[in-house]
Formats: C-alpha cells, structure tokens, sequence
C-alpha cells in the first residue's frame, strides 16, 4: 500500500481512491484513506489496531499545523520595519532582508519515512498472520468440542457402567 512517486500506474489498494500521476492527488491521498474500512475489512485487532490509530492521530495533527500554517503570511514588509526604526535600524533591517532573500526552503528525503512505513505494514501484515493462525487454531478447537457434544450419548442413555467407565478414564488422564 506505499506509494511510490516514481509510479503512473493507477492506485490498486481498496483504501486509496486516486490516480498517483496527478501531483494534486498526490498532496490529498492522505485525506482519501478510508481508515474505519481498513480497520474492519482487515478484521484488525489488538497492537495493530493501536499502531494504525497512532498513525492516525500524527497523520491529522500534521495536516493540522500545515493548514494552520498555510493560512498565515510569508512575507515580510521591511518598509514597516525600517520606518518604525529609524536611520539607525536601518543596517538591521538590510541585513535581516539579506538573509531572508537568501534563504532556500531545506529539502527532506522522504525514503526514510517511506522504510517506517513499509516497516508498519510488515508488521501489520505479521501481526494479521499471527491472528489468523490463533484464529484458526480456536476455531478448529471449537469444532472438536462441538463434536465431541454431538457424539456424546444423550444422558438419559447413561448406566451407571459407562459412568463408571468415564470417571475412571477422566482420572488417569488427570493423573497423567
């Protein structure tokens, strides 16, 4: 389920609705996830449910400070400063204007964010296994004893020999 952004294929993943190849797409597959589907559709449960719900929170909590951040100014007015400092600030304010018409946004690599994530769903993906063969092993459990119900002889058709008989072999096999 990562995306890669050397990719124009279309999304395969059921969670994810849009085409990788649009850049707008790209900046809004966040929004798009459907996380209650993948939760229940995956039949999640217990530390990966909790992971996922913790991705979820610092996935909405970042798109917060970025909206927030979005909304406000990136510029500055340098007249303003210069004319409520004065002749005197004004060495100040050239050097602070040099510095900011100078500076170059820094650039992330994104491939060690894209390793934890990957990273996650190896793990969801061990975890689900593991649930599964749990499952697996209750269910067939369960069977067994269902059986063991329905082939049991009904009560009324008890002697007391063949009570006799069980108790003896439910005590060697306590014993045991």
């Amino acid at each position: 389920m990562t995306l890669k952004q050397t990719t124009n294929a279309p999304s395969s993943s059921p969670f994810l609705h849009f085409h990788p190849a649009n850049t707008t797409s790209k900046r809004t597959a966040a929004l798009k996830v459907d996380w209650t589907k993948i939760s229940t559709s995956l039949a999640l449960r217990g530390q990966t449910v909790a992971s996922l719900q913790s991705f979820k929170k610092r996935n909405e909590d970042a798109r917060r400070r970025v909206a927030l951040l979005s909304g406000q100014p990136t510029t500055v007015d340098f007249a303003a400063y210069r004319a409520q400092l004065g002749p005197r600030g004004q060495a100040v304010v050239d050097e602070l204007e040099k510095r900011v018409a100078a500076f170059k946004p820094a650039s992330y690599d994104v491939q060690r964010q894209v390793k934890a994530i990957e990273a996650f769903e190896a793990e969801a993906v061990r975890n689900a296994e593991e649930t599964k063969g749990l499952v697996r092993e209750q269910v067939e459990a369960l069977e067994k004893t269902l059986q063991n119900i329905e082939s049991a002889r009904p009560f009324d058709e008890l002697t007391v020999v063949s009570a006799d008989l069980w108790r003896v072999e439910r005590n060697a096999r306590r014993d045991c």
